[in-house]
Parts: structure tokens; sequence; C-alpha cells
């Protein structure tokens, strides 16, 4: 872990013994949202921010699963059995102030169960939610992210991520559409943008299991991410990515 850098505290901060769990949200498959979230848990370690990652994602096994990006020792919990609902409840009470955790694609039905279920019980003990979608220019991937919206309401803040899966990404039905702008008016949601990223660089990042810090940082063995052009590119990634999740840090804290 990098040495801290000073986050100036925010409103949500400020309130005693509040734990916050960050989700991410959207049944899509294929639109970044693993990617997002190993942002997270770096952008959570280069601010010294202690931080519990959940690989909740069961339907990933292997290659671009949150374990597969730190080394085997992120825990997987299978929320879909009522011993992985119970171990998902004692990981919010314990440890870290911050815990983060990406969701399967198929786990839609069973979180909102769980939310309808547990939501008063887990806000009485200081706990907040933030739930992060993330969008692209697939109509799909912004319906998703609203489906999950519309079943968990207003129990969590919403942070959306403009994923540019292209050099131009049109984001015209997220910006546009009815249904969108009927979600943006009714939650207000942050929204930041992440860069497209070339394919070279993600493809070989996700078959190796190596987060852009380890690119960066010149910290991987796999020889084709040793290269002085992709390393160069991962820390501007990087160094973009961390300053967006910087405008939206009153929804990472607790």
């Amino acid at each position: 872990m990098s040495s801290a850098k000073s986050i100036p505290e925010s409103p949500a901060a400020a309130s005693a013994g509040e734990k916050r769990v960050i989700l991410s949200i959207g049944g899509k498959g294929g639109v970044g949202k693993t990617s997002v979230v190993t942002g997270l848990a770096e952008w959570f370690q280069e601010n010294g921010i202690p931080v519990k990652l959940l690989d909740l994602d069961t339907e990933n096994k292997a290659r671009g699963s949150l374990t597969h990006f730190f080394g085997g020792q992120v825990p997987k919990v299978n929320i879909h059995t009522p011993a992985g609902l119970d171990a998902f409840v004692d990981e919010l009470a314990d440890g870290p102030p911050v815990i983060l955790a990406d969701m399967g694609a198929g786990a839609g039905e069973v979180t909102y169960e769980w939310f309808d279920k547990m939501y008063a019980d887990v806000t009485e003990a200081g706990i907040a939610f933030t739930a992060v979608g993330v969008v692209t220019a697939d109509p799909a991937s912004v319906e998703s992210v609203l489906a999950w919206a519309s079943r968990l309401g207003d129990r969590a803040a919403y942070l959306i991520v403009e994923n540019s899966t292209a050099e131009h990404t049109d984001f015209r039905y997220w910006r546009e559409s009815e249904q969108a702008l009927w979600f943006q008016r009714k939650y207000a949601p942050a929204v930041i943008r992440m860069d497209y990223r070339l394919p070279v660089l993600e493809n070989a990042t996700r078959n190796h299991g190596v987060t852009l810090g380890a690119v960066a940082g010149r910290s991987t063995d796999a020889p084709e991410l040793q290269k002085a052009s992709l390393v160069m590119r991962a820390q501007s990634y990087r160094r973009r990515m961390f300053a967006e999740f910087d405008r939206v840090k009153e929804l990472l804290l607790p």
C-alpha cells in the first residue's frame, strides 16, 4: 500500500461509527463493472483508507474476476445461499469501515430480496450504501442499471460510470432517453467518466490478472505489460480515473 494522501473529510464521513457498502449494480455483463471496482480498490489503497473487498460474482469463476486481480486474496461469497447471505452480513459487521462488493450478473433478484429483508436493520447499525452502475453505448447496459434502481429505490446513493468502450462512445441513450432522464431527476446520481483503454492493455491485464497499478508501477512479470508505452498509458489512465473518484468521494467514504 502506498503512502496515504490527504482527502478532505466529507459530511458523510463525519458521522461517527458509520460504514459504507459500495456495490456494483446491473445485470449486463461485459460493461466494465470489475474494472471500475478494481480501480476503486486501488484508489482506497492509494489514499490509505482501509477497505474490505468481496467478490460476489459467482458466475465469473476465473479470469477477469475481482479475486483474479488480487491474487486470490478476495473472499468469494455466494449470496445465492442463506449461508452466503449470512457471511455477507458478518462481513458488514466487522472489519474496515468500507466494503467494496463486486456483484455478479445474476445477483439482482437475491440482492433485491436481501434489501427488502435486511435494509432497516443494517441502516440502524449505521451502514450506508452506494450503488455503482456502469453504462456504455449499449441501451441494455442502461436499462439494466435502471432495473436495479427501480428495486433499490432511495435506499442507496447512486454513482454512474460512463465507460467509454470505444474511442468515440455515444452515451445518447443514457443522456437522452425518457427512462434515464426520469432516473436522473428522481435520484440525482453522481456521474463520472472512465476513459477508453487500448485493447492491447485491457486484454493483457485481464488475462494476467494484473491491475493498472501493477503495470504503472512496473511490478508485473508479464513481458507485454512491461513496454514503456503501456506503462505510461496505465499511469495516465489510473491518474485520470483517480481524479474522477476524487470528485465523488462523498459517495465513497463512510
